[in-house]
Parts: C-alpha cells; structure tokens; sequence
C-alpha cells in the first residue's frame, strides 16, 4: 500500500515547495515561476534528490503547460493576433534565423571534428522556443495582453511551424530511413489549422446559441476541458505542439460570452495543481552532475542561443514598428528553451546525429533560459520607455 501511494507523498512535497519558492521568490521582487523552478531544482538529482521525476509527475506536468496556454488563449483578442500576423512573421523569422546562424557558428567553432550536419541539427535544436515560463510571467507582471505579450504569442506560433519544417528536412539529410514526406508534414500542419478554424466556428456558435442552458447547469469548465484537451491531441497527432493546440482553444473561447467565467475557474484549477508541479518539474528534470567535461562548449552554446534570439527578435520587432524597450521585451520573451528542444535532442542523440556533450549542453541551456528569462522580463519591464533611446 505505500509504495502504491509514493505519487501522494511527492505531490504533497511538490506543491509545498511551489508555494515556498513561489513565496521566496516574489519577496525577492521576482516573479513565483523562478522560485518554483529553482526549488524544482533543489528538491531533484542536482542537489538533495528527494524526488525523482516519474511518468506521473510528468503527466501532470503536461497538463499543467495545457492549462497554461489554455488560459493565455483566454487572455488573447482574436483581432488583436489577427492585426499582430505581420509582426509576429517578422519576430519569428528573426527568432528563427538568429539562432539558427550562431548554433551552427557555436559547434563549428568549438569542435573542430564536429561534421556539418551536427552543427545544422544544433542550429535546429536552437530556434525552438517554449514560451509557456514567459506566458507566466507576463501574467504576474500584469503584460500577457500588451502588444508585446501578443506578439510573443504569435511568433511562438509561427516559430513552432517553421520548427517543424526544418526539422523534417535536417532530419532527412542526415538520416533518410527517418524522415518524413515535407509536403506530408507540410499538409499535416495546415490541417490542423483548418480544423480549428472549422471546430472554432462550429463550437463559438454553438456555446453562443446555448449559453444559459449551458450556465444554468454548470457544465462550462467541464466543457472547456475537453475541448482543450482534445483539440490539444488532435494538435499533437498533426505534428504541432499540443501546447498550440490548447492555445488555439484559449482564442476561440476567448470569442464566447463566457470568455471571463472560463479564464476564472481555470486558473482556479490550473493555479492549485497542475502548473505549480510543471514549473517544479523543469527542475527535477536537470541533472547538473556530469557537466565538467563540455562546460566551454556548454557556455559557448548557450550564449549564442541567448544571443540568437535576442538579436534575431530585437530585429524583427524593429521592423514591425516596435520601440527599441518593447523590442528588447519581446526578444527576452523569445529565450525559453524547454521540452521542445529536449525532444529535438533526443531525437538527435538517438539517431546518432549529435554526441553526450551537445545534450548537456542543452540540459544547461533549458536551465539557464527558464531562470534567465523571469528575471530580465522583470526588469525589462521596470524601465520606463525614456530610460532607452528612443528610434
């Protein structure tokens, strides 16, 4: 019976800490998710290793990312992304083309037996962003719904698109057994977008035309769930990022009169549970000990991810009219790594395409990027406009 019930114990401590490191960290003046990554950190095999990250932990932390684009979807204006599309293009290609250049230029630089196609593959693995830890942010800073938060939003979108893309043809030029048709990959994606586009119109005028029925019984959340769960699937079976998927729903709910009620009893459920314990898992899931051998290739590689991203963003802000703070704001809130670059190195480690070294290397930078980012989006934002010239 207690080892059956294990899982119990290591919520009760997860959720504990969460809200001890959340406490710590906005006394600190610095926003709660640092707190809970550091503490996720502290608690897992690169310190005290008290809990050992599990399928289940994982699990919920899965859920937790969902509920959190979920409700970023909620705090999304549909005509807001719709008028930021060119901007969020030209953040995204900056986004993709920064890291993209320095990657390969990182491990051509520092290993010199390393073939170019490792050093493509890094660049791939680089452009990925994860922008659920700057989603949380901007939340706590009261900024999710500026025309930067919205236009990270969208160019995390566009980002993840264009991920995929280069990720199917790097993968087959390197290995050919494992890759994918591009056009089927290609028609995979805009699938997914077709029937969002199709649900969204359907479900919104639905929800609308029965929406005090649907009050009346109390079956809202219970509905919103499931279609974000779903659509969250049906994202991840056409090769789009689930996260995406719950986004999406977000903005088509964000369109119904419920909109407000939604975003209110999800954070409530989100809030209690499920996103403490993915902001504690980031941590767990690091395990700094055998970091000394490839330490200078691991600086070097992160520092060009850093820097690729905010030059590439700051750039591409720029150009879509951006001051130059909103543009350093929106290319802060690009620097995330997280479990999509960790798939993509798997990936890669697996089909043999990358060696040990690189994926420490990314182990650290998902470390860095998520505990670099709420602290520089803080300050970032504590910065009146006049404090940087002004273009």
């Amino acid at each position: 019976m207690e080892s059956s019930l294990m899982f119990l114990k290591d919520l009760a401590l997860l959720l504990l800490f969460a809200n001890i490191g959340g406490y710590i960290s906005g006394k600190l003046n610095q926003p709660e998710v640092l707190g809970q990554i550091v503490f996720g950190l502290i608690l897992g095999p690169s310190v005290f290793n008290f809990i050992h990250g599990t399928e289940f932990i994982s699990h919920i932390a899965e859920m937790g990312v969902i509920l959190l684009m979920f409700i970023a979807g909620l705090e999304t204006d549909l005509e807001d992304l719709k008028s930021s599309s060119k901007s969020s293009t030209s953040i995204a290609i900056g986004g993709v083309i920064g890291p993209l250049v320095l990657g390969i230029g990182a491990v051509l630089l520092m290993k010199g037996q390393a073939s170019l196609n490792e050093a493509i593959f890094v660049g791939v693995i680089l452009t990925a962003t994860s922008v659920s830890i700057t989603v949380e942010s901007l939340r706590e800073l009261g900024k999710l719904r500026t025309r930067q938060g919205i236009g990270v939003l969208g160019a995390a979108i566009i980002d993840d698109v264009v991920g995929i893309i280069l990720l199917t043809v790097v993968i087959g030029m390197v290995d050919p057994t494992q890759s994918s048709n591009l056009a089927i990959v290609l028609g995979k994606i805009a699938t997914f977008f077709i029937i969002s586009l199709i649900i969204g119109i359907l479900f919104s005028k639905t929800l609308t035309k029965f929406s005090d029925k649907i009050s009346r019984d109390n079956k809202l959340l219970t509905l919103a769930l499931i279609f974000c769960f779903a659509l969250a699937f049906i994202a991840e079976e056409l090769g789009v990022a689930a996260i995406i998927g719950a986004y999406f729903t977000g903005v088509i709910f964000s369109s119904t009169p419920h909109r407000n009620r939604v975003s209110h009893e999800t954070q409530r459920v989100a809030y209690a549970l499920f996103t403490p314990i993915f902001f504690m898992n980031i941590g767990l899931s690091v395990n700094i000990e055998n970091i000394g051998g490839s330490i200078l290739l691991s600086v070097v590689i992160i520092t060009a991810a850093v820097l690729g991203k905010l030059i590439g963003c700051f750039l591409g802000a720029k150009g879509s009219k951006f001051n130059n703070l909103e543009s350093l704001q929106i290319s802060i809130g690009m620097i995330p790594r997280a479990e999509v670059a960790l798939i993509v190195t798997n990936l890669g480690l697996n089909i043999g395409v990358i060696g040990q070294d690189i994926f420490t290397s990314i182990i650290l930078l998902v470390l860095v990027s998520t505990i670099l980012t709420p602290i520089l989006l803080k300050k970032s934002y504590s910065y009146s406009s006049n404090q940087i010239l002004e273009s």
